[in-house]
Order: structure tokens, then sequence, then C-alpha cells
């Protein structure tokens, strides 16, 4: 069985296809010893010496099938693989892949926790994190801080932050007959950056002091997912899930 380079290395979670393609352009690809191509075919079964700037890529052949699970992050963890302060990584507690490693479809930041997704395909990946799918993000946030409707319109019709402007397609009070400074609300927006939620709120003079992510497109939260587990989506949840990133295995 035969697999164009990007497609192998971006299946096995090293970049995205546009990603890799532009290292091979960069010529930091190479397939024994000489500087790969764009397109270049390899034999699944006998690939040679695939490396990425110096480094040796392992190649085990078997039938690939794309995976995506669900885990429910703790506070307290990060979403990179390595960290220098040895802080403890989401990827710590994953299941083992034999010949793939697990992608993450965003981050959720040290004192986020809830639904994260977790892939070995980098082109689904990409597709469910991509800002032209408009894929919906929803969460639990409690503020602190004086909240209004006229700050709910502000958050809905877009603040500026400084990747640009952003804002919510939908904002719900939660418990609105509790008297307290403290605020739950129920919000969802269609993209992901850095700090995003936090950065909002900040520009109305409010503070998020709890931030928990319950849902990602069709994939909900289960409640009795406990914090540090995680469980394989079924045929059905990712059938779904590939339509609404409008991808094709």
């Amino acid at each position: 069985m035969n697999q164009k380079i990007q497609k192998l290395l971006s299946h096995l979670g090293y970049a995205s296809r546009r990603g890799i393609e532009q290292m091979i352009l960069e010529k930091e690809v190479s397939i024994n010893g000489k500087t790969a191509i764009i397109g270049q075919r390899i034999n699944l079964k006998h690939p040679g010496q695939i490396m990425i700037k110096g480094q040796i890529i392992p190649i085990k052949y078997q039938k690939y099938h794309t995976k995506v699970i669900l885990y429910n992050k703790p506070e307290g963890e990060i979403c990179t693989k390595k960290d220098q302060k040895n802080r403890n990584t989401v990827f710590n507690r994953l299941p083992l892949l034999d010949a793939y490693r697990w992608i993450s479809v965003g981050r959720l930041d040290i004192n986020t926790k809830g639904l994260l997704l977790f892939t070995n395909n980098g082109n689904l990946a990409n597709q469910l994190m991509h800002p032209k799918n408009k894929i919906e993000r929803e969460y639990y946030i409690r503020v602190f801080g004086y909240v209004n409707n006229k700050i709910i319109n502000i958050l809905q019709n877009g603040v500026k932050i400084k990747t640009g402007y952003a804002a919510f397609k939908s904002i719900e009070s939660i418990n609105t007959r509790i008297v307290s400074k403290n605020k739950w609300f129920k919000v969802v927006l269609c993209e992901g950056k850095n700090r995003e939620i936090r950065h909002m709120w900040k520009q109305v003079k409010c503070q998020v002091n709890r931030l928990i992510r319950i849902r990602y497109g069709n994939i909900i939260l289960p409640k009795t997912l406990q914090p540090g587990h995680w469980m394989q989506l079924n045929t059905i949840l990712l059938k779904n899930l590939f339509k609404l990133a409008s991808f094709q295995e």
C-alpha cells in the first residue's frame, strides 16, 4: 500500500497536510537521505528512513482508522506533550497508540477544565479547529463583576481583544435568583483563540474565575465521565463529527 508523504506524516500527527507540505518546500523532510518531494509516494510496508529536521520518524504499517477520544480535563493540567516545569500534562493520561500519536483538537489553559477532543488524524484535527467551519464550543462560566443586559449585548455584538474582534454567539444567565457578585453563564462561540473568553470578559471589566467546556460541535461532555478520564467516540458520533467538519476519511 502506497501513500503520499504529506498525507502519511499528517496522519502521524506531525502537522497538518499543508504544514507538512511547507516543511517539504523548506527541505526539512528527507527520505533515505534525499530531500522529499510533495506528492512522493511511500510504500507503507517498506517506507525506508523518513526524517523531519534530522529526526527519524518511525513508520509501523497497520490498517489506518481515524479515532477520536473525549477527555475530561481537570484544572491544573497543561495541553502540551512536554513541559520544562514538569507539570502534569493531558497526554500522560491518554491510551497508547501503536503506530500514530494523539493530536489535541485545540487547547484549554491550565485553569480551564472540561471537554477536550483528541484524534490520531491530523487532517481531521485541522478541520475541527479551522474557523471556516464555525464549529460551536459551549462553556459554563463563572464571572466576577457587574453584568447587565447592556454588557451581554456588547459581548454578543463583539469586543476588541489582542487578536481582533470576538463575539459570543449566545449568552444565557444561570441561577438568576441567587444574589452574588459571582454569576454563572452558559456561552457559545465558534472559534477557539488563546484565552479568548477571559480577554472578552476583561474588556467589560469582569473577571472569569471558573471556566468549563461542556460541548464541542455535536460532542457533549457526559456527566458520568470523571475528570482525568477519557472515552472513545462511537461510530454514530464520529460520522456526525466528520460531517460537521466537512471531513472525508
